[in-house]
């Protein structure tokens, strides 16, 4: 397999290239370049190189590296980015392509790892003696191939009779539940400075995890849903309690798949759970217009993810070696 470096400058030109290998395969809305591309813009260095192997109008796989420690290159992952930065043509020899990698890396980078690999879009490869996989994190979807109501009937009692019961209490408290959809382009900013306004207050602050409209992160997330918007696949939903800001879901999708790319609610209400409920309210639409194939949600799971959902897969991380000699050390423990 022959590879050629390029400047991640190049990645204009390259991204047809990407996309065509997304659409024949995956149709994966994450894996379109213009995801990647604004996590480039507003999440890179600038320092990323982009590889190419095969046919260079028509490759078999695409990579986007970045140096992680001395010794080592992987592809590029921004923390807001579910997978990382590779497309392959599917039946790709992945020990080839890192074999050809390393031929034009310098002699110093020993180990290429491929991170946070999603084995619905590439199968999880056996380990061989240059190439390990090791575990990331146990992640959750819901396949929509029913209607809301069956797949709500199929959840358990505890889940259904909890949201029933959480609704019947706010209307005692005489509190409306209102969910607001936005979904177009200029509609983008106030969606997304409304949800880094509610993380702010929250624990994430603390942690200097928080989006907020200024930031790397709230800049990231602003264009990439604008881009998203302007083709009608970005959506934000606020949920109000009253005129009260409850809940904010940043989402991207294709016929494919529906993404809930961030979450937030307002952590003083500690009575109800209003993310859920309004992921109960928006949810029906989804299942009953069959926009989509499934919902992915792409965090680590939680305990409330099983409830709403029995599919649990494994993210996974995969490491190359130049030789034989360094997998041994690197996997001595």
């Amino acid at each position: 397999m022959s590879c050629r470096l390029l400047p991640i400058s190049d990645f204009p030109s390259v991204s047809p290239a990407w996309d065509a290998i997304n659409r024949s395969h995956y149709d994966h809305p994450l894996m379109e370049s213009r995801f990647l591309s604004n996590a480039l813009d507003h999440l890179g260095s600038g320092e990323e190189k982009l590889a190419i192997f095969g046919n260079q109008s028509d490759p078999d796989a695409i990579v986007v590296l970045s140096k992680t420690k001395l010794g080592a290159w992987g592809t590029f992952q921004a923390s807001q980015s579910p997978l990382g930065a590779l497309i392959v043509k599917p039946g790709t020899d992945l020990a080839a392509l890192a074999k050809a990698l390393f031929e034009q890396l310098p002699m110093s980078c020993q180990i290429f790892s491929i991170t946070q690999q999603d084995p619905d879009v590439l199968p999880r490869p056996d380990d061989q003696p240059l190439l390990r996989t090791l575990d990331y994190i146990d992640t959750a979807r819901i396949t929509v191939d029913a209607s809301f109501d069956d797949y709500w009937a199929a959840r358990g009692k505890n889940l259904r009779h909890n949201m029933k019961r959480q609704r019947n209490r706010l209307g005692r408290e005489d509190v409306e539940l209102r969910l607001e959809i936005l979904g177009k382009p200029e509609e983008m900013r106030a969606g997304v400075t409304s949800y880094g306004d509610m993380e702010s207050l929250g624990w994430k602050t603390e942690k200097g995890t928080a989006v907020h409209i200024d930031n790397a992160q709230g800049r990231f997330y602003l264009a990439l849903l604008e881009d998203y918007a302007s083709t009608g696949n970005a959506r934000i939903y606020r949920y109000h309690y009253n005129d009260t800001l409850a809940a904010v879901d940043l989402c991207v999708w294709n016929k494919s798949a529906f993404v809930i790319l961030k979450t937030t609610y307002d952590e003083t209400m500690k009575t109800s759970s209003p993310a859920l409920l309004m992921r109960r309210e928006y949810f029906p639409s989804i299942f009953d217009n069959r926009e989509v194939e499934r919902i992915e949600f792409y965090g680590k799971v939680m305990d409330w993810h099983t409830k709403w959902s029995d599919e649990i897969r494994t993210l996974y991380h995969i490491n190359t070696y130049r030789s034989a000699t360094v997998a041994k050390l690197h996997n001595r423990g």
